[in-house]
């Protein structure tokens, strides 16, 4: 019995050795499947500022295995971005786009004011956002190939639109307060202003400077707020 156990064991080492390789061998493929799965998601992610990444599906996730957080950095800060925009930069530019007539002013004032707050907000939403991005960013460990593509990725989806929403969100929350006023004032001379179509009339000089002297900065403001907007453009779209 003691001879035939020697001859076992020393027959099993190589085969247990053997095994040992195969198990590496399969642990290895696995990451690379990881990885190549990973960089073609990221390849498929629109190359334009205010990308938004595509959703993965559960096959995908167990596709990517570890990747598929890194990749929820991306998806989470866009989600937070698109519905913090629709409730306050879409709105506004919805009440903008309705005001064609002096008199628009007046039936859109309300919702024009209504939206000064959620454009406020929007600044601190945003900042809170890529504060929260930008940590778990920093705690990834990335091989070097995916390291280039996911901070190219990174860039056009978290640090393009987050600056861009830095320079719109203030020149947004101007032309609303400007287009309120306007409301106002047409609102506070109550018969004394008449709409004719396109026109305008009031019974005083001074009631028609100070209209004029309003109305003025709209067209500079509007204008810096449409320049802006190209980076954010596809958040804008509606969710598919």
């Amino acid at each position: 019995m003691t001879i035939t156990t020697g001859w076992r064991s020393r027959w099993l080492l190589p085969v247990l050795a053997l095994g040992m390789v195969f198990q590496l061998t399969a642990c290895g493929d696995s990451e690379a499947d990881q990885r190549k799965a990973f960089i073609t998601v990221l390849q498929s992610v629109p190359s334009q500022p205010g990308s938004v990444p595509p959703a993965l599906s559960d096959d995908q996730k167990k596709r990517l295995g570890p990747f598929a957080n890194d990749y929820a950095i991306l998806t989470t800060f866009s989600q937070q971005l698109r519905q913090s925009m629709a409730v306050s930069l879409k709105p506004l530019l919805e009440h903008v786009s309705q005001i064609r007539v002096p008199q628009d002013y007046l039936t859109q004032r309300d919702g024009v004011r209504s939206a000064v707050g959620a454009i406020n907000l929007l600044g601190q939403q945003v900042q809170a956002a890529k504060t929260q991005a930008d940590s778990a960013r920093r705690n990834l460990s990335q091989p070097q190939e995916v390291q280039v593509l996911y901070e190219r990725v990174y860039s056009q989806v978290v640090i393009q639109p987050a600056a861009a929403l830095g320079n719109v969100v203030p020149t947004a929350a101007t032309l609303a307060q400007q287009l309120a006023q306007v409301g106002d004032f047409l609102a506070a001379q109550g018969k004394q202003v008449t709409f004719v179509g396109n026109q305008v009339q009031f019974e005083t000089a001074q009631q028609a400077a100070r209209y004029n002297a309003l109305i003025t900065p709209l067209a500079t403001q509007q204008r810096d707020l449409m320049n802006g907007l190209p980076p954010l453009l596809p958040l804008l779209k509606p969710s598919l």
